[in-house]
C-alpha cells in the first residue's frame, strides 16, 4: 500500500518541477526580458487573462511568446515523446539497452533529410518543409523494410526483428554518408540535422507533431496492462489471453509514429530514449500503468534542461543532440556500473 502511493506522489512531484523549469527556461536566455515581463505575456497570451501588456517592447514579446516558450514546448514534446517511445522498445525487446532508433527509423530519417538538402527540394505540404516530409517517409520506409525481412509466417521473432533492425541501420547510414561524400557542399548542412537542434522551430513544428505524439502516446498507454504481461514472455503472454503479435505491432507502430513525427522535424536527439527510461524505472518500478507517465514527464524535462544549455553556454548554439550524449553517456555507464555491482 505505501509502495502505491509513493509512485503517484513522485509523478505529481515531477509534473511541478516540470512546470518550474519550463517557467525558469522561458525566462532564461542570451537576449535578457525581466521575469515579469515574461509572468505577464505567459498569462496573457497562454491563459488569455485580462493582464495588460502596456510598457512591454514589442521585442520582448516576440521573444517570449514566438521564439522561446514554442522552442521549449516542443522540446518536452519531442523529449516525452522519445522516452515514452524507448519505454515502449525496452518492453518489447525485454532489452534495456533497446532505444528508439534501433530499428533504422533514425538513419532513415537521416537518408530522407539527406536527399532533400542535397536535391533542393522545396515543395511544402501545410506547415511541413520537403526534409521534414523526406525524414518522416525514410523514418516508415526503414521501419516497413525491417518488419517484412523479419516477418515469418504469422510471427515477428524478437531476435531476428533487432538483427534486422542493426543491418538496415546500418545500410542507410553508410549509403548517406556515401551521399554526403559526393555532395561535400551540403555536408555541414546534413551533419548539423543529425545532430539535432530546436533551433528556429517553433509553432508550426508544434502543430505538425502533436497529433502524431497524441496518437502514439495514448496507444501506449492504453496498452500499459498488456506491455506488463509481455515482459513474462510471449508464450505466458499467449497463455494469459494476450495476442502477443498484435501488441508487438500495436507497441512498434506507436513508438515509431511518435520518434518518426519528433525527429522529422528536430533531426535525431540521442540518448533521451535509452537513459530516461532506466532513471525512471529507479523509481517507479516496471509497472507501465506508471513507468509511461512519469516517463514522459522526465523526458520532457530533460530535453528542455539539454536544448537551454545548448543555447546558453556559448554564443554560438551547441546542436541538442550533444548535450543529450554529452549528459546521458557518462551517465548511462553510471548505472550500466552500478547494476554490475549490484550483480557481484
Amino acid at each position: 500500500m505505501k509502495d502505491k502511493k509513493i509512485r503517484p506522489a513522485f509523478l505529481a512531484l515531477a509534473l511541478l518541477g516540470c512546470m518550474a523549469i519550463v517557467w525558469l527556461c522561458t525566462v532564461v536566455g542570451a537576449a535578457s526580458v525581466p521575469a515579469s515581463e515574461a509572468n505577464r505575456i505567459l498569462l496573457n497570451r497562454l491563459f488569455h487573462l485580462p493582464v495588460s501588456l502596456e510598457g512591454i517592447a514589442k521585442g520582448n514579446i516576440t521573444i517570449i511568446w514566438n521564439i522561446r516558450f514554442p522552442r521549449i514546448l516542443l522540446g518536452f514534446l519531442a523529449g516525452a515523446a522519445l522516452a515514452v517511445s524507448g519505454a515502449g522498445y525496452q518492453s518489447i525487446f525485454k532489452n534495456p539497452m533497446a532505444d528508439p532508433f534501433v530499428l533504422g527509423v533514425s538513419s532513415g530519417a537521416g537518408l530522407g533529410a539527406a536527399i532533400g538538402i542535397v536535391c533542393r527540394f522545396s515543395f511544402r505540404i501545410g506547415v511541413l518543409n520537403s526534409t521534414t516530409l523526406l525524414a518522416f517517409a525514410g523514418s516508415f520506409a526503414a521501419l516497413f523494410v525491417v518488419y517484412r525481412i523479419s516477418h515469418t509466417g504469422m510471427r515477428v521473432p524478437i531476435t531476428t526483428l533487432l538483427l534486422a533492425g542493426v543491418a538496415v541501420n546500418s545500410t542507410l547510414s553508410a549509403v548517406m554518408s556515401f551521399l554526403m561524400l559526393l555532395n561535400k557542399q551540403s555536408m555541414d548542412q546534413i551533419m548539423f540535422w543529425t545532430m539535432g537542434t530546436l533551433n528556429g522551430k517553433g509553432w508550426n513544428q508544434i502543430r505538425a507533431v502533436l497529433p502524431w505524439i497524441l496518437i502514439g502516446a495514448v496507444i501506449m498507454l492504453i496498452s500499459a496492462r498488456e506491455m506488463d504481461i509481455m515482459l513474462t514472455g510471449d508464450d505466458t503472454a499467449v497463455q494469459l489471453g494476450v495476442n502477443a503479435e498484435r501488441v508487438k505491432r500495436k507497441i512498434l507502430f506507436a513508438s515509431s509514429l511518435m520518434t518518426a513525427s519528433v525527429i522529422s522535424v528536430t533531426g535525431i536527439i540521442g540518448f533521451v530514449g535509452l537513459v530516461v527510461p532506466h532513471v525512471v524505472r529507479l523509481f517507479t518500478g516496471s509497472k507501465h500503468r506508471v513507468l509511461l507517465p512519469t516517463a514522459l514527464v522526465f523526458g520532457g524535462t530533460f530535453l528542455i534542461i539539454c536544448d537551454t544549455l545548448a543555447r546558453s553556454l556559448t554564443t554560438s548554439e551547441i546542436p541538442v543532440g550533444i548535450i543529450t550524449a554529452l549528459c546521458g553517456g557518462p551517465f548511462f555507464l553510471y548505472l550500466l556500473r552500478k547494476s554490475k555491482k549490484g550483480m557481484k
